[in-house]
């Protein structure tokens, strides 16, 4: 589904050149759950934004579902995230002058598609949230707001999710119950599913675990 292949990051600072991730290859399978984990500065955000195409390698090649993407010009980035690829954030990222139904419905009006209300609805009432589509995002929880983005990110049935601590901003009881739908929906799917994250319940159900530290890949656990 996804493969890197010598990717490397640096940026330039006012003290000279900093690497942020040195060369590195990694594949993750299409239907796998794929978790990143390591300490604050270890890369992982930045690992994530690369493969979505939101930032360029310094060198190297990022291949999406037979696209490489490094290759790609910014319009053509910005279809292929609009077709393939859906994202959770940690801070939910909804837009909050829209409903729930409206946020989860957006990336189908932007694609022109007509469907976008009842795939909304579908999505909604899978995250158990049928009751508040009329909601703003200031009138939900948090755990209801996040529901909402993992409806977001699947409304158009990418082929790749991309999570960022998407419970890292939720209690522990919240937690558990957004990373559930989350895996739960995934799973159904048979969509690739990969996630940044420091909880090790989390990292104990993925398929593959990448453990970076200092910029560099520590080690590569493949379970199942």
């Amino acid at each position: 589904m996804i493969s890197l292949k010598g990717v490397t990051k640096t940026v330039p600072t006012a003290a000279g050149p900093l690497t942020i991730l040195h060369p590195l290859d990694l594949e993750v399978g299409r239907g796998q759950l794929a978790a990143v984990v390591g300490p604050s500065g270890s890369g992982k955000s930045t690992l994530l934004g690369l493969m979505a195409g939101l930032d360029a390698p310094s060198d190297g090649s990022i291949v999406l579902d037979g696209a490489e993407i490094t290759r790609l010009d910014e319009d053509a980035l910005t279809r292929l995230r609009g077709q393939r690829l859906g994202f959770v954030f940690q801070f939910f990222n909804l837009i909050p002058s829209l409903t729930a139904l409206e946020n989860v419905g957006l990336p189908l009006e932007i694609a022109g598609r007509d469907d976008a209300e009842p795939r909304a609805r579908a999505l909604l009432r899978e995250v158990g949230l049928e009751g508040r589509l009329g909601h703003y995002p200031a009138q939900l929880s948090g755990g209801e707001q996040q529901r909402v983005a993992l409806a977001r990110a699947l409304v158009h049935e990418p082929g790749l999710v991309l999570a960022d601590e998407p419970t890292g901003n939720l209690d522990a009881e919240n937690g558990r119950h957004v990373f559930e739908l989350l895996l739960g929906a995934v799973r159904r799917r048979g969509t690739t599913l990969v996630l940044v994250t420091h909880d090790e319940a989390l990292t104990a159900q993925a398929d593959l675990v990448v453990r970076l530290h200092g910029g560099r890949i520590d080690a590569l656990e493949r379970r199942g």
